[in-house]
């Protein structure tokens, strides 16, 4: 049985911010899909950026 723990954290942020700009992309979202595609390259750099970088843009598109 495999733990959970940071670098897996880390790994399922970055693979759920990719999966974010997926759907942005074929949502027609050019913008925020290239801005999760960006987070989420720099995520494995600064742990959690791809999270907050995706929950900003749903809270934005939430509020608009």
């Amino acid at each position: 049985m495999t733990q959970f723990n940071r670098g897996s954290a880390n790994t399922f942020g970055i693979v759920s911010t990719l999966v974010d700009a997926l759907l942005a992309f074929k949502r027609g979202q050019n913008k925020s899909g290239l801005l999760l595609l960006l987070a989420a390259a720099l995520s494995k750099r600064f742990t959690g950026l791809g999270t907050v970088v995706s929950v900003a843009l749903r809270l934005i598109r939430k509020f608009r």
